[in-house]
């Protein structure tokens, strides 16, 4: 079976094309390269560079590559960003999407593998966070993934569009073979920045806020492993065979960690202290977010390998350990 990964040069597509490759199938990348890395990418992964809205592009790979299915990775994801340049966010996360789409339901291809967020929910009235719960997002980021999965409803219902919306919560960590890891610029994402820290590559971290109302006083977020969210992307590809199916599911552990115990098990791991100092908190920075994951549990078997907070943060310490620079830290990763 061939699967166009979009964005699949980026942190989580890139570790989604090495478990496709894994797992027998194989694995086509689009991806425009603003955020991903060629590095990620063994030498023999067809590539293709361009976005995902380019029409004259997409209908090339599609002429060339008999696909089967379509995964998404390729959204811009920074929040502060988003609000920031809302025009940037809707044209890539929104208008380029909309032209794949065409192209994929004239080719007769109704088979999308969407990476969506939990920040369609916004801040939620009550925790964990299940798959109905209201979706109220309070950003650009959040609303154009919202509007995505309203889209692709619709064209399940017009069109026979079968597809799977996954709500991550907070991937993190990176490839247990160490071939792929969390390698962004900027660079947002707690864990990352409070390894940095303790390596003394990067400044010392921010903790945003310590008087929230959690048993620590930091806020308290939901950590999924990376790989975990890539296995469930292809345990839904089976059910996608039949047309007009839809699928919505959180993907966390359910299982919250606050930033102070994020940067105690970081320093656990890695036998190194981690630098910090105590800021005043972000607006619009939630107590606690986590999911409830029984859905994805009960009807995908899915069970993530790395469930608690240390597990994920070793994968994440050996990889950024021997790449301190990321993927300019050397040549391509092994095949």
């Amino acid at each position: 079976m061939n699967v166009l990964v979009v964005g699949g040069a980026g942190y989580i597509g890139s570790h989604c094309v090495r478990q496709l490759q894994a797992g027998g199938f194989r694995a086509v990348v689009l991806d425009n390269f603003v955020y991903g890395h060629r590095a990620a990418l063994s030498s023999d992964t067809p590539v293709y560079e361009g976005d995902l809205g380019d029409r004259k592009i997409l209908g090339r790979l599609f002429e060339e590559e008999a696909i089967d299915v379509v995964m998404h990775f390729a959204a811009f994801a920074y929040v502060g960003e988003s609000v920031q340049k809302p025009l940037k966010y809707y044209h890539n996360n929104l208008a380029q999407p909309i032209a794949l789409l065409e192209e994929m339901i004239e080719r007769g291809l109704y088979r999308f593998i969407f990476s969506s967020s939990c920040a369609t929910y916004g801040v939620p009235d009550e925790l964990p966070i299940i798959e109905d719960t209201p979706q109220r997002p309070i950003n650009p980021y959040g609303r154009t993934k919202l509007e995505l999965e309203h889209l692709l409803r619709s064209l399940a219902r017009a069109h026979g569009f079968s597809f799977a919306s996954f709500r991550y919560f907070n991937a993190a960590g990176a490839s247990a073979a160490g071939a792929v890891g969390e390698d962004h610029d900027p660079e947002f994402h707690l864990i990352p920045l409070a390894i940095g820290a303790a390596q003394g590559i990067r400044p010392p971290l921010q903790v945003f806020g310590t008087d929230y109302p959690t048993p620590d006083g930091t806020c308290l977020r939901d950590y999924v492993h990376v790989e975990d969210i890539c296995q469930a992307h292809i345990d839904i590809i089976e059910r996608l065979k039949s047309p007009g199916k839809e699928y919505f599911y959180n993907l966390g552990t359910g299982n919250p960690t606050s930033v102070r115990e994020v940067i105690g098990t970081v320093a656990s791991v890695s036998g190194k202290k981690v630098p910090f100092v105590e800021v005043e908190r972000r607006p619009g920075d939630p107590a606690a977010l986590y999911a409830d994951g029984s859905k994805a549990r009960k009807e995908l078997g899915w069970a993530p390998r790395y469930p608690d907070i240390r597990s994920i943060i070793e994968t994440a310490w050996r990889w950024h350990r021997s790449h301190p620079r990321g993927f300019s830290s050397g040549s391509q990763v092994a095949d």
